[in-house]
């Protein structure tokens, strides 16, 4: 078995960042996004992995990622030219799957309790598809499942109005080498409204022509970060429930740490509060500084006299001097530089890359 795990898209709900940085390449605790996507699938046993990318986006991809090598993977980089939809990453992906069954895992999303029983139940049942499902307050803005009086699934329905059910499909997909006919032949399917393959269609397609399609619900914590406030709450979840202490940095006689806190190699905590789930990274030094619970600190920032709180901060950030006005659930990009006076009120941002700020 075989999977996908797309790098692509605009990421346009995560400007400006995405301007400059790919979103599957933004930090949620200090990892890349993309980086939970491959854990996942690599601890479901599955080791050949094709990761699609954009035009112009291969250098960056295999700067990040590399081979695959360091998860014990195998990784394929494969081009898809234009963004004609979810679906349409099957089709560029054919000859890499070789009639392999796959799953495609999207490159935003986190199953944070693995899908091992998910490909367990695909790998013993061998259904020609199989749709994932979770419970969801406003499954509205999701995919949702329909199905028969029999309870058998009979439709894939794209953002309904009215959802029969509470169910919405995560980005989650399986497919066995069949689903390659739904886009072959005079019976195909075709674009919606905004020109895209949707990734309903092969599903639909498979079920009009007699396939086997099984849904399954997935019963573990599943994240779509692919907003700002999302991102902010994926962060948290990540530090409050998978953060486990470490410290290889230095922290005077003159600092506090308190609570669940990781301090990376070469970093340096000096005369300063740190008040975990607090993650912060390689070569950071915080001086005279406060850094209270879920914030994460990329590699090479810099918190002098300074307050931060509930943030996501990436490498290279420095601050200085925004103490009694603190910088909270923001998400600031590379290399930002961020300089404060007395004002004395919060400040949030949203901030892309190489900016400077002066408060």
């Amino acid at each position: 078995m075989r999977a996908i795990i797309p790098t692509g898209g605009r990421g346009t709900r995560m400007r400006p960042l995405t301007f400059s940085t790919n979103k599957h390449f933004i930090p949620i605790a200090n990892k890349p996004l993309v980086f939970y996507p491959i854990e996942t699938v690599a601890n479901a046993g599955i080791k050949d992995i094709a990761l699609t990318y954009n035009p112009g986006g291969l250098e960056e991809a295999q700067a990040l990622l590399g081979d695959g090598s360091r998860w014990g993977l195998k990784f394929t980089y494969v081009l898809q030219e234009e963004p004609k939809g979810l679906a349409n990453i099957f089709q560029v992906c054919e000859d890499y799957l070789a009639g392999s069954p796959f799953l495609m895992h999207n490159g935003d999303n986190i199953f944070v309790d693995g899908i091992v029983d998910v490909v367990k139940y695909f790998q013993k049942e061998k259904p020609n598809a199989l749709v994932t499902m979770v419970h969801h307050e406003d499954n509205r803005r999701l995919g949702v499942p329909f199905f028969d009086k029999n309870g058998k699934f009979a439709r894939y329905i794209e953002k309904p109005e009215n959802p029969p059910n509470d169910f919405g499909i995560p980005g989650l997909y399986f497919f066995d080498h069949h689903v390659f006919e739904c886009f072959k032949g005079k019976d195909t399917i075709t674009p919606s409204a905004r020109g895209e393959l949707e990734i309903s269609e092969p599903y639909n397609w498979l079920v009009d022509h007699n396939f086997r399609v099984d849904a399954i619900e997935y019963k573990g914590k599943w994240m779509d970060p692919g907003k700002f406030d999302d991102w902010l709450e994926a962060n948290k979840f990540i530090l409050n429930n998978r953060l486990e202490g470490q410290i290889e940095g230095t922290v005077d006689k003159s600092s506090r740490i308190s609570g669940t806190v990781v301090i990376g190699q070469n970093s340096e905590v000096v005369n300063s509060k740190v008040q975990g789930p607090v993650i912060i990274g390689d070569r950071v030094k915080v001086f005279d500084s406060e850094i209270k619970p879920y914030t994460s600190l990329g590699d090479d920032c810099e918190i002098v006299k300074s307050k931060v709180e509930n943030s996501v901060l990436m490498s290279g950030v420095k601050i200085y001097h925004v103490k009694d006005h603190p910088i909270s659930s923001s998400l600031i990009g590379t290399d930002t530089e961020i300089v404060g006076d007395d004002q004395d009120k919060v400040t949030s941002l949203f901030v892309g890359e190489k900016c400077r700020i002066q408060i």
